[in-house]
């Protein structure tokens, strides 16, 4: 395969010829002749290709034996160009056939008759599309890869543990601001501009999920956000940030209390505490994922406060475009999981506590990889909740110092 060598893409040349020569390996052992890849984040992971147009049809094509082409909006082509080491492309205008310049370019590169894999639960590669291509494609074989390229995205490379990294700076840029914010008589809104004015000065970039932030009641609203309320005396406050860098992401849950601390409120923050060290204690290659998801759900569910979990304990992060920051779909720490945990995963591990006392939520959250023989954060940022009582607002009083 020949490749633009270029220099201002995210990893060096090098990289994505391992991607492409191990996606490659896989597409033989399933004996396909090429794949259609659509998912934003697989091509992003193979080409360095992205734009937030991906709501419009495009198409990585691979074959297993010549040069990969690209199929997109004629308007996104230049992301190909100025992006990525593509070099061969068959764009559509907007008055054209998306589906029917990938048939026509599948028969150009003489791939109309081979076994052909598409990913078939792919956001971005719907029903109706797929209709129109099985009519279509009729000399050929069509058939479902569907995460044929997550297989190598789920193990990150020292390139992309580095990308993360400067991922997990704009993360605690982010985290920092909030909670220097959550003052009483601040709104959820003002909350959320300086996380992002942190997030973005840090050097992050536009994030799959923009922050949550919810407060006092409104805490219980599960994937809420800011909605202008008010903070008040008596409140907690919920953080949860994903930082992004070059696409890849890493996220963290934090507490702010707007009271003294109570006793329910000090349980919770142990628990989690505790949930984190213990799993992190034991988390390496060979771990499956049920074994993770059962050390966290044991802690957690041992509280007299009456609170849950009631997610999985954590998932797979790297990668990602709206709507979401996570790659669960591909991995998470769940219940009755044999995946097994290797070198070079990276893990949102979320024993966060839902209900506390029945009507109040809180968080404490970590990013990890794992290593060859344990597991590291991508953090240094305390985990106790943030207690500002009524002589510590303002930023005035030590909670800002423990924020730091």
């Amino acid at each position: 395969m020949t490749m633009r060598m270029r220099d201002d893409m995210t990893f060096p040349p090098e990289e994505y010829e391992r991607r492409i020569g191990e996606l490659r390996a896989r597409m033989h052992q399933r004996l396909l002749d090429a794949v259609v890849i659509t998912d934003p984040e697989n091509l992003m992971y193979l080409t360095d290709y992205q734009t937030t147009g991906y709501s419009f049809f495009q198409a990585l094509v691979v074959p297993l034996d010549s040069e990969p082409f690209m199929i997109t909006r004629q308007m996104e082509e230049s992301n190909v160009i100025e992006r990525t080491w593509v070099e061969l492309t068959r764009p559509y205008p907007d008055t054209g056939d998306a589906i029917q310049q990938l048939v026509a370019s599948l028969r150009e590169f003489g791939l109309d008759r081979g076994h052909v894999g598409y990913e078939r639960n792919s956001y971005f590669f719907p029903a109706y599309h797929q209709d129109r291509i099985h009519t279509s494609f009729r000399q050929g074989r069509l058939m479902d890869c569907f995460g044929i390229v997550e297989e190598g995205r789920v193990r990150k490379s020292a390139y992309e543990i580095d990308v993360m990294r400067r991922a997990a700076h704009a993360t605690q840029e982010g985290m920092r601001a909030g909670i220097a914010a959550a003052e009483v008589g601040a709104t959820e809104n003002d909350v959320a501009a300086e996380i992002s004015r942190g997030m973005f000065s840090a050097g992050g970039e536009y994030p799959a999920v923009m922050p949550y932030v919810t407060s006092g009641p409104r805490t219980m609203i599960g994937h809420a956000t800011w909605e202008g309320r008010e903070l008040q005396s008596g409140d907690a406050v919920f953080l949860e940030v994903g930082g992004c860098y070059r696409r890849y992401h890493t996220a963290m849950m934090r507490t702010v209390l707007l009271h003294d601390m109570t006793p329910a409120m000090a349980q919770a923050e142990e628990r989690m505490k505790t949930a984190l060290r213990e799993l992190k204690s034991v988390l390496r290659p060979g771990t499956t994922v049920s074994d993770a998801d059962s050390i966290v759900r044991t802690i957690i569910t041992d509280n007299g406060i009456g609170a849950d979990l009631v997610t999985r304990a954590g998932y797979s992060i790297g990668i990602a475009f709206p709507p979401s920051w996570d790659e669960g779909y591909i991995m998470s720490l769940m219940p009755g999981g044999n995946d097994v945990l290797e070198e070079g995963m990276t893990f949102h591990v979320i024993p966060w506590m839902w209900g506390v006392e029945g009507t109040r939520t809180v968080g404490i959250s970590d990013t990890i990889r794992i290593t060859e023989s344990g597991c590291e954060s991508f953090f240094d940022f305390d985990e106790d909740f943030v207690v500002k009582s009524a002589g510590e607002q303002s930023g005035h009083g030590p909670a800002e110092l423990k924020a730091v």
